[in-house]
Order: C-alpha cells, then structure tokens, then sequence
C-alpha cells in the first residue's frame, strides 16, 4: 500500500503547499538526502496561531503538530513526486511556541512522530528534538524541520 493510500485510510489529505514565508525553498536535495524547511501549521491557506500553555492544550498542539507533519510531506512529494521514495525518516527538528512554564515538548511534537511511525513503520522512527521556543513566526504554536534519506 502507498503512503499515500495510508494518508487516506486514516482520513488524511496532502494540503497544496504554500510558498515560503521568505528568500528560501520549501526542500532541498543533496544527494539521497532531502533537507526540508520549516513548515508551520497551515489549513485551508490559514496558519493556526496561538501559544502551547496559554492559547492551547498539549492535546490541541499535538493535532498542530500533525497538520505542520502534512505540510511538510506536501514539499517532500512536490520534490520527489512521490512519498514511497523516501527510504528513511532521518531527523526531526520540533520546535513548540510555548509559555516559560510549559514542559510537555516532547508529547506535542509526538503528533508528528507518531503519523511518520504510522506511515512508515521503523523507517518512520527517528532522531528528534523538541523544544520550547518564546516565539514562532505569525504566532504559530509549532514549526517543524525535517531530514530524509530518499531513493538515489
């Protein structure tokens, strides 16, 4: 089955993705290596905004998450054409808009991990950090870089 074929059966869609916000690209390749950019929680060409711990619950950010993981698979598929080429879900960068006492990172930015694992199994799974920021860009409550490796 595609990953694409698995998107639908969970009830999820690729949005179209959206120009970046500046001077850069949504992805770049280097080699078997696809870097992509910061993607943020955009639906229906509107970001959703708000700071974790104040304007939103971990449950709230942890679908935000999920949706910033679509858009960033929208920007891989637009570079490879499709997303069975990727072999490999590198590295996971997460970064959550949060208040100073917010603590719970790392089970908003499992919104993310958890479609990739689901999509693609142990070649879902890997490295990450999760952190609080004081601020994202627009207000949005999580941005989120990615690395894969992809078929040469």
């Amino acid at each position: 089955m595609s990953i694409e074929e698995k998107l639908a059966q969970m009830g999820l869609t690729l949005p179209e993705p959206g120009p970046p916000a500046g001077n850069y690209v949504g992805a770049v390749r280097v080699g078997n290596i696809l870097f992509v950019s910061g993607h943020g929680p955009r639906q229906q060409g509107h970001y959703l905004t708000g700071k974790v711990g104040r304007d939103l619950q971990t449950a709230q950010a942890y679908e935000a998450a999920k949706i910033v993981m679509l858009n960033c698979l929208a920007s891989v598929k637009r570079e490879l054409g499709s997303l069975d080429r990727v072999t490999r879900i590198v590295k996971l960068l997460g970064m959550v808009n949060c208040t100073e006492d917010f603590t719970e990172h790392p089970a908003v930015i499992n919104g993310a991990s958890d479609l990739l694992v689901a999509l693609y199994g142990e070649s879902g799974r890997h490295a990450r950090s999760a952190v609080g920021m004081q601020q994202l860009p627009m207000n949005i409550p999580v941005e989120i870089e990615l690395i894969v490796e992809v078929q040469p």
